[in-house]
C-alpha cells in the first residue's frame, strides 16, 4: 500500500558508487553480457587514451584461467598516486571510487580520449567483487585493492625499485549485479584487433589463459589493413583496386577509407577516438553526405548522368565498404556506452574533409571513377526494378481487410498500440494459438511448411513465393529499400516455432528473410522469437515447464526425491492445448520472448552467410569444427 505523506525524509540520497551498484543499466547498458564487456573496455579504453595521446606503446589483456577474471597493463605514465587536494585521498583511490573523476577533463593531460565522462574506472570497481590496481611510476610500485568499490587496503608502496612506468588493473565482475560472470575470449580478442588497426604503432597483446594462447596485433597500415580484413571476412569483391584513403593530422584528425565491392549492400564502421559507434552519429553523416557530394559532382562535371534513371543516394553507397575514424578533443557521446557521436560540428568537418579530397581523387584516376560511376547506374536500375516488384507486393498488403491474406486471423487492435502478430509454423499449431490467443491485441498468421531460404534466392524468387507474400501483405509495411515502419500494422512481430530442432531451422529461415529484405524491423526492435517449452514435468500436484533438456534437468535435480516425476515431450505446438499454449507461450504476463538485436553487423552478416549461404563447404567447416561438441542430435 503506498503511503499517504511525502516528506524530505522520503528522498533517498546515493552517495559515492551506490548509483552504479543500484542501477548499472545507466553506466554499462544493462548486466547481460554486452554489459559484462563493457567493463573490460572501459579499462583498455584508459589504455588506449594513453596511447593516443603518446604516453604509451604497448597494452596487454589477460583472461585469466577461470574465464572471469580479467587484467589491463599498459606502459603509460601510471595513474598518479599522491594525495588530492579536494578528495584528500590518494589519486588513484579518486580515480576508483568517484565518480566523474579523473585526468581528462582537463585539456592540459589528454588532447583526445575516449573516456571523458570520468566514471570508466569507477563504474568497473563499483562492479567488481574484486579489484586490484597496481601502479608503476618514478621507480616506484604501488597497489590498492578494492572489492565492490570500497577499498579493502590502503594504498602500499611495494618493496623494491621498478623500471618503466604503467597501470595494471585486475578485476572480477560482480556475480551479484550480472546473471553471468563469463567472459566471451572471441568478443575481447575481436575488440582488441580492432584497437590495433585504429591506433598505428601501438602493440596489443591478447593472453587467453583459457585456451593457453597469445596473440599479439600490430598493425603499421592502420585502417588500410582493417580494411583487407573486413572485405575478406565479407566475401566482398572490390570493382576497384586500390582504397581510396584520407589521412587528416590537425584538430580534428580523421582517418577514412573505403572501397566499392560487388555486394549489394553498404557497410561503414565508425569510431571515435578508438570507440566503435555502432549507432553511427554526427561523423558518419558527415562521411555519407561528403561522399554522396563528392560523386554527384564528378557525374555532373562529366556529365555522366544516364537518361530515365533517378540516383539516389543509397545507390551510390551501394556495395561501398569504409572505415571511418576520427579523434576529436571533447566528444559528446549519447549515453556513458558512448553508441553515438552526438557533435554537431563534426557533420561539417567530416564533410569539408572528403568531399574535395574524394572528387580529386576521381578525378585524377579517371578509369576507377568511371568503373565506380558504371557500378551506381547498374545499382539504380536494380533499385528501380526491385521497387517496383516490392511495390506490386506490397499493394496486396495496404492494410484495407479485404486484401489481407485469408489465413490471418487479425486482432481488433490491428494499427494500434499494445497489438502483435504471431507467425507460426504450420496450421495445427495455428489452430491451436488462434483458440488460445487474446483476440483483442494478438493476431496468427499460420505459414505452411519452411519457408524459402532467400539467402540462396534471387530477388524475384522471393517477391513470387506466396508465404512470404502472406508475410508481406499482413504487416502492411513494404519490403525491401520502400519499407515504411509507419504502416506497420503491428507492435510486435513475434516468430513462434516448435522447440525442436526442426523449430530451430524454420525460425532461422525467417530471421533470414527479415534480416535481408526487412532490417528496419529489427533496427527498430519490433521483431521478436517467442520461447515456448519442449516439455512439461508434473511432480505431484505441481507442473513444470522446460525450453530445453538442460532445463528439464535442472528441474528434475532440484525436485530430486519427490514423487516420480511425468515427462511429456511436445512434439509440436499443435499438440498442446489452447490454454497451455496460453499459460506458457501467449500470455504477456507468464510467456518469455526473445528481442532479435544486432551487437556486432559483420558477425551477423558472416554467420547468416556461411549457414544459409550456395557455399556448401562453409556450413561443412562449421559441422566439422563443432562435431566434439554435439552431445545428442534432435531428429
Amino acid at each position: 500500500m503506498a503511503k499517504s505523506t511525502y516528506s524530505a525524509d522520503d528522498i533517498t540520497v546515493l552517495e559515492g558508487l551506490e548509483p552504479v551498484r543500484k542501477r548499472p543499466g545507466m553506466y554499462i547498458g544493462g548486466v547481460g553480457m554486452q554489459g559484462l564487456h563493457h567493463l573490460i573496455w572501459e579499462v583498455v579504453d584508459n589504455s588506449v587514451d594513453e596511447a593516443m595521446n603518446g604516453h604509451a606503446t604497448e597494452i596487454t589483456v589477460t583472461l585469466h584461467g577461470d574465464g572471469r577474471t580479467v587484467t589491463v597493463s599498459d606502459n603509460g605514465r601510471g595513474i598518479p598516486v599522491d594525495r588530492n587536494t579536494k578528495t584528500k585521498k590518494s589519486a588513484l583511490e579518486t580515480v576508483l571510487t568517484v565518480l566523474h573523476a579523473g585526468g581528462k577533463f582537463d585539456e592540459g593531460n589528454y588532447k583526445t580520449a575516449g573516456g571523458l565522462h570520468g566514471v570508466g574506472a569507477s563504474v568497473v570497481n563499483a562492479l567488481s567483487k574484486e579489484l586490484v590496481a597496481v601502479v608503476r611510476r618514478d621507480g616506484a610500485q604501488y597497489r590498492m585493492a578494492f572489492a565492490k568499490g570500497q577499498p579493502t587496503s590502503a594504498l602500499q608502496k611495494l618493496k623494491g625499485a621498478v623500471r618503466g612506468s604503467g597501470t595494471t588493473i585486475t578485476f572480477t565482475p560482480d556475480p551479484t549485479i550480472f546473471p553471468k560472470t563469463d567472459f566471451d575470449s572471441a568478443t575481447i580478442r575481436t575488440r582488441l584487433e580492432t584497437a590495433s588497426f585504429l591506433h598505428r604503432g601501438v602493440k596489443v597483446t591478447y593472453i587467453d589463459d583459457t585456451a593457453k594462447t597469445k596473440e599479439t596485433f600490430l598493425h603499421e597500415q592502420g585502417i588500410v589493413d582493417y580494411l583487407g580484413k573486413v572485405l575478406k571476412e565479407r566475401k566482398a569483391r572490390p570493382i576497384h583496386e586500390a582504397p581510396f584513403t584520407i589521412r587528416k593530422q590537425d584538430d580534428p584528425r580523421m582517418e577514412m577509407t573505403m572501397q566499392w565491392t560487388e555486394s549489394t549492400d553498404e557497410h561503414v564502421r565508425s569510431y571515435v577516438n578508438g570507440i566503435p559507434t555502432g549507432s553511427g552519429g554526427t561523423h558518419e553523416n558527415g562521411f555519407r553526405s561528403g561522399l554522396t557530394k563528392a560523386v554527384r559532382n564528378y557525374i555532373d562535371t562529366h556529365s555522366l548522368t544516364p537518361r530515365g534513371v533517378k540516383i539516389s543516394a543509397e545507390d551510390i553507397r551501394e556495395g561501398l565498404v569504409g572505415i571511418v575514424s576520427i579523434f576529436i578533443s571533447e566528444p559528446q557521446f549519447q549515453g556513458q556506452t558512448k553508441d553515438r557521436l552526438n557533435n554537431p560540428e563534426v557533420t561539417p568537418a567530416v564533410e569539408n574533409t572528403i568531399r574535395p579530397a574524394m572528387e580529386q581523387w576521381m578525378n585524377d584516376n579517371r578509369s576507377v571513377a568511371d568503373s565506380i560511376i558504371a557500378r551506381i547506374i547498374a545499382a539504380a536500375r536494380a533499385r528501380a526494378a526491385s521497387r517496383a516488384a516490392s511495390d506490386a507486393v506490397s499493394r496486396k498488403g495496404s492494410g484495407k481487410r479485404t486484401m489481407l491474406p485469408g489465413k490471418l486471423s487479425d486482432c481488433i487492435a490491428s494499427g494500434k498500440g499494445n497489438s502483435e502478430i504471431f507467425i507460426v509454423e504450420g496450421d495445427s499449431a495455428g489452430g491451436s494459438a488462434k483458440q488460445g490467443r487474446d483476440r483483442n491485441t494478438q493476431a496468427i498468421l499460420p505459414l505452411r511448411g519452411k519457408v524459402l531460404n532467400t539467402e540462396s534466392a534471387t530477388l524475384k524468387k522471393v517477391l513470387e513465393n506466396k508465404e512470404i507474400q502472406d508475410m508481406v501483405a499482413a504487416l502492411g509495411c513494404g519490403i525491401g529499400p520502400s519499407i515504411d515502419l509507419a504502416n506497420l500494422r503491428y507492435d510486435r512481430v513475434i516468430l513462434l516455432a516448435d522447440a525442436d530442432s526442426d523449430g530451430h531451422h524454420i525460425t532461422t529461415l525467417l530471421l533470414t528473410f527479415f534480416y535481408r529484405h526487412m532490417p528496419a524491423l529489427i533496427a527498430a526492435g519490433r521483431l521478436y522469437i517467442a520461447d515456448p517449452p519442449l516439455y512439461r514435468i508434473d511432480i505431484g500436484k505441481e507442473t513444470y515447464w522446460a525450453a530445453d533438456e538442460p532445463a528439464r534437468e535442472q528441474i528434475l535435480a532440484k525436485h530430486k526425491g519427490r514423487a516420480n516425476p511425468e515427462i511429456t515431450r511436445f512434439k509440436g505446438l499443435g499438440e498442446m492445448m489452447p490454454k497451455v499454449l496460453w499459460d506458457t507461450t501467449l500470455n504477456p504476463k507468464t510467456r518469455r520472448l526473445m528481442k532479435v538485436e544486432i551487437d556486432d553487423q559483420l558477425e551477423t552478416d558472416r554467420v547468416i552467410s556461411d549457414l544459409m549461404g550456395r557455399d556448401a563447404s562453409a556450413r561443412f567447416r562449421f559441422i566439422m569444427e563443432r562435431a566434439e561438441d554435439a552431445e545428442a542430435i534432435d531428429v
